[in-house]
Formats: C-alpha cells, structure tokens, sequence
C-alpha cells in the first residue's frame, strides 16, 4: 500500500495481557495496530465494520463486535471480552465516541476501555498514530504513502484504581494523545484537518 511503519518511545515488553488504545482516523488503523504487537491481541469493533467487502469479513473473525444500538450487545462485550483475557489476550480498543469526522482532531473517550482495565487490573498501553489522518483519511482523496509514524505512550498502572477512577482516567489518556498530535512538529493530523476544511469549502461553492 505504500506505506511502512516508522516506531517512537518506548514499547513494553511483549507476553503480557493489557488494554492497548490508540487515536483512530483512518481503515489503515486496523492493520497499523496488527503490526505493533507480536503477541496476540483481540478488537472491541462495531458491528457495521463488517459490512466493509473482505476487511469486514476477516475483521468480525479477529474481533468483538458490538451494536452501538443494543444495550445488551454493550453489555454482552464486557463479558465476551472477559473471556478472551482469561486466555491470555490482549484487548484492543479505538475509544474515542465517534471518529469518522474529518474536522476533528481527537473525540472525547467511551468508558469501555478503561472500564475493562479496572475490572481486570490491566495496565492501559496508549499509543499515538501521528499521520494516518492525513495520508489515508476517511472520506478524502489527498492521502498519499509513506512512514506512519507511532509513539508509544507510558504504560498505565490501574493499580488501586476503582470505578470512580474511569472518568479522570479517559479524561487524562485523551488528554495526553491530543497533546502529542498538537505538539507534532510535523504536525500531519491538523494539516489534514486543514485540507479538509478547505476541500468541504470548494466543494461546497462549486456549481452544480
């Protein structure tokens, strides 16, 4: 696809269970996170991603999907995920609320995430994907190739942590990411946001 991966900080060890999250602006984020860990790990998806010609199918057999719709399917992944971390697996969420906006540079976190790194005292592994929201957005045709560059963030202890600490805790993860994409010296994520606001102003003075 032309594209390769280009690694930042620090990565924890491999062989251990965690809950990894990451920004999510792009399909490339999937197969990016694919190549971030060797030891196995399973997605938090939403149900509609199967819907996608050949991703969705392999997806939906590498991943929890879950209807947003349903309050017993939210329910149902909690439970579905404790399974696969009695395993030995890692869990993999995309937290943020909605993401496929191209004007917004990082959407406020779900509980999920941090909820399951509670329950299951998981430490939380952020990581931060610079450029695929510029160089493989959503909806637009300005992406070209290259590194995608990932940073990974300081593992998060939820030792002692409670339920009442999964509020500040999403607050504080969200926090950080969008700092590191706002202090980007390349600053790719807000680039494409640029690029987008300009090409939504050009589209919509065009004549029919």
């Amino acid at each position: 696809m032309g594209f390769w991966v280009k690694r930042l900080g620090v990565f924890p060890p491999e062989g251990h269970s965690m809950i990894i999250i990451a920004n999510h602006s792009s399909y490339i984020d999937v197969m990016l996170m694919l190549r971030m860990r060797k030891t196995p790990f399973v997605f938090v998806g939403k149900k509609e991603i199967v819907k996608i010609p050949i991703f969705g199918y392999l997806y939906k057999r590498a991943a929890i999907m879950v209807d947003r719709s349903s309050a017993k399917s939210r329910f149902e992944v909690y439970e579905r995920a404790r399974k696969v971390i009695d395993k030995g697996y890692s869990i993999c969420i995309f937290p943020e609320k909605e993401y496929t906006d191209e004007s917004i540079l990082l959407n406020p976190f779900k509980r999920g995430a941090f909820k399951l790194a509670i329950e299951h005292q998981l430490p939380i592994f952020p990581m931060v994907f610079y450029d695929c929201k510029r160089k493989f957005p959503w909806y637009t045709t300005y992406g070209y190739g290259g590194a995608l560059r990932v940073k990974a963030l300081k593992l998060i202890s939820i030792e002692r942590k409670t339920e009442a600490d999964i509020e500040p805790l999403a607050k504080q993860t969200h926090k950080k990411i969008k700092s590191e994409l706002l202090e980007d010296p390349k600053q790719s994520a807000v680039q494409a946001i640029q690029l987008w606001k300009m090409q939504k102003n050009i589209l919509k003075d065009s004549p029919l």
